[in-house]
């Protein structure tokens, strides 16, 4: 591809900045969309004081992006362990986006003037610019608000949906100006890795959002994650990822699925640490192939600090070569 592909990063949590800075440091004109129905920890706590959207993804995305020397990020991203009763937890980079929220009038005003400030190379949006509440419904018929709340109650999840506050002057989830206009431009987009009802879904059930993804010619790739979560995603195969994907735009639309076939060396999971993750996601590359997926299987393994991650230079690396490549649509 001669020109500059334009790539657009849909997700939240831990995975998304692993896959932004490396794109970061390829020629690529980037963007990414996070989530905005988290509500717990820093975020949450400052989402429900200040009424703005959970600064904590967008925080993580804008660090991935920028190039401020190492001191100023590390600042950005330094979290106060003091016993005070308000400062505790909070990091300085949460407290400074919902502080130019307020002066700016909005989250995207925000975001703009940060970037501008941090020096972030590609385009950084907030899903919506209000913070948006996770519902769940469960295969046993019950329902449950709130992402916390949800993964918690260790169920296995049917259905999920995002609504505003129940006090918010809209009433409808509504994206953020720009990026619906991404998604109809890019060449590709990329959803994941990160927790798959909590993480990635809630952006596409915003259904400007979700309808751009199903209307757009940019090639879908889903990166699947190494291991299954726990309160989401137990026992689900590569293919049962997808399929969750899949039913709830109602479509087919996910082109190209990343799957690591490493092994995860057995005893290696640090599960107090992580007691989020279970076992090792199992494959099903026929079910990937009826849904229409084109599939790369690799090993994209890093283990690290008792834990299993995706290494985030092998996965652009095949992100590139899928540009140069892409599936024919």
């Amino acid at each position: 591809m001669g020109k500059r592909p334009k790539i657009v990063v849909i997700g939240g949590g831990t995975g998304l900045p692993v896959v932004l800075n490396g794109l970061h440091k390829k020629n690529a004109d980037i963007t990414a969309i996070v989530t905005v129905a988290d509500d717990g920890g820093s975020s949450g706590i400052i989402r429900d004081y200040v009424n703005v959207v959970p600064p904590g993804d967008i925080r993580n995305v804008m660090v991935a992006l920028s190039d401020s020397s190492s001191t100023f990020k590390d600042i950005f991203q330094y979290r106060f362990n003091s016993n005070d009763s308000f400062l505790s937890g909070h990091a300085i980079g949460n407290l400074i986006i919902a502080a130019l929220s307020e002066m700016k009038g909005g989250i995207g005003a925000a975001i703009q003037e940060l970037s501008e400030m941090m020096e972030v190379k590609g385009n950084v949006f907030p899903a919506s610019d209000e913070p948006l509440v996770l519902h769940a419904e469960f295969t046993d018929g019950t329902q449950l608000a709130g992402e916390a709340e949800i993964t918690a109650a260790h169920k296995t999840i049917q259905r999920i949906w995002v609504e505003t506050n129940p006090w918010s002057e809209v009433k409808k989830p509504k994206a953020i100006k720009g990026a619906v206009q991404a998604i109809l431009e890019a060449d590709q987009i990329i959803l994941g890795p990160g927790s798959l009802y909590t993480s990635i879904l809630p952006n596409l059930m915003i259904d400007d959002i979700g309808q751009a993804v199903l209307k757009t010619n940019a090639e879908i790739v889903y990166i699947c994650n190494i291991m299954t979560q726990k309160g989401e995603t137990i026992g689900f195969s590569d293919a049962d990822h997808v399929r969750t994907l899949n039913r709830h735009l109602g479509k087919n639309f996910v082109d190209t699925v990343l799957v690591n076939t490493k092994i995860v060396p057995e005893d290696y999971m640090d599960f107090h640490r992580y007691d989020e993750v279970s076992k090792q996601v199992t494959h099903d590359f026929n079910g990937l192939r009826k849904m229409g997926c084109r599939v790369i299987s690799e090993d994209f393994l890093l283990l690290r600090d008792g834990g299993a991650f995706h290494n985030g230079t092998q996965v652009v690396e095949e992100l590139m070569n899928i540009c140069s490549n892409p599936k024919r649509k």
